[in-house]
């Protein structure tokens, strides 16, 4: 099979060099599943992975996919040779970004029979971490209209987790507060649903007004840690609960939440799959996220697709999320091609 990969991190993507090779089909056994790569996407976490790796192995990136199940593993019950999934994979193994891929069948759920390819690929990394931080560290009813009275604070609301949270979140009743300051940002977020927006240039505090303190319920901070990390612990409930999914570089001052015992949460989706817990939680989620995708109430967070998979179009995403300025979600589609450096 082709295989797209890396060994050597550049500093940004402009300047990467990706490599195609021939590698061996994988082949399933116990729980695991071999997947036909149809459709991947490219997220913040590739290109990190993509800046630190330095190894003689190649490095296949791609935590996103959508494709169809070409063998089982003997302890795979749920699955079948032929049916579509979706999911966001291990860190631990082999990712996306190649023609086939292994695979634990507990992370992975029937695609949405609604969605495209490329549509359905926009969605598992960021809904499964909007969903673990939102629903299971936040101890969130997980349930239509559950919160209603209820109100989250979401800062970064136009990028791939904050278009996903919002969704989620306002399913499941919650008043929406997010973070925009671009004119297609504040009308992207709307359009998912967000009851107000605040400009993440100016001070949240001032915006929201005296009464926002200790109001909120829960705060996902999905941008840098460390600028938002105050100004949450003034705005969280009694009780109430900080996340976040960027890891900060300087120490936290915690003591801010101590008075009130609220909580502080780090989410990273693949611990689960690295320390083998509870991996089955991301199938079923994926299962569920597929009916409400198919019954109309979530939307897939689609914004820019590349019509192959290749060295040069694996570029070009990285270059996009690598800017910043990324709305929603970009996702490349089969067929793979192979350019540069081929082995």
């Amino acid at each position: 099979m082709l295989g797209i990969g890396i060994t050597q991190g550049a500093a940004t993507a402009s300047q990467q060099t990706f490599q195609t090779r021939e590698l061996p089909e994988p082949v399933a056994t116990d729980h695991d599943v071999v997947v036909r790569i149809q459709a991947t996407s490219v997220n913040p976490v590739d290109t990190k992975v993509r800046q630190a790796t330095q190894q003689r192995a190649l490095k296949i990136l791609g935590y996103d996919a959508v494709g169809t199940i070409t063998q089982v593993g003997a302890a795979v019950t749920d699955f079948q040779v032929g049916q579509r999934v979706f999911y966001a994979g291990s860190n631990q193994r082999p990712g996306a970004n190649a023609e086939q891929q292994l695979v634990d069948a507990r992370l992975i759920g029937h695609a949405p029979e609604t969605l495209t390819d490329a549509e359905a690929a926009a969605l598992p990394l960021t809904m499964l971490t909007a969903y673990e931080l939102l629903f299971e560290k936040f101890h969130q009813p997980f349930a239509a209209n559950a919160n209603q009275g209820k109100t989250v604070l979401i800062i970064n609301g136009a990028g791939g987790v904050g278009s996903a949270a919002i969704q989620l979140a306002k399913w499941a009743g919650f008043t929406v507060i997010t973070t925009a300051s671009r004119p297609e940002t504040i009308a992207w977020v709307q359009q998912l649903g967000a009851d107000q927006v605040l400009d993440h240039h100016q001070d949240l505090l001032a915006q929201l007004g005296p009464d926002a303190v200790n109001s909120l319920d829960d705060v996902m901070i999905l941008h840098k840690t460390e600028p938002y990390f105050e100004t949450a612990a003034k705005l969280v409930k009694p009780l109430g609960h900080v996340g976040s999914i960027v890891e900060s570089r300087d120490p936290l001052p915690l003591g801010l939440l101590k008075d009130k015992a609220a909580s502080f949460d780090w989410e990273f989706m693949f611990a689960k799959a690295k320390y083998q817990v509870d991996l089955a939680s991301q199938g079923a989620f994926l299962n569920q996220l597929a009916q409400l995708v198919d019954s109309g109430a979530i939307r897939s967070t689609l914004t820019k697709t590349l019509t192959e998979i290749s060295p040069t179009t694996l570029r070009e995403a990285h270059m996009l999320v690598e800017a910043g300025h990324m709305l929603g979600k970009v996702v490349l589609t089969a067929p793979f091609k192979g350019s540069e450096t081929t082995e």
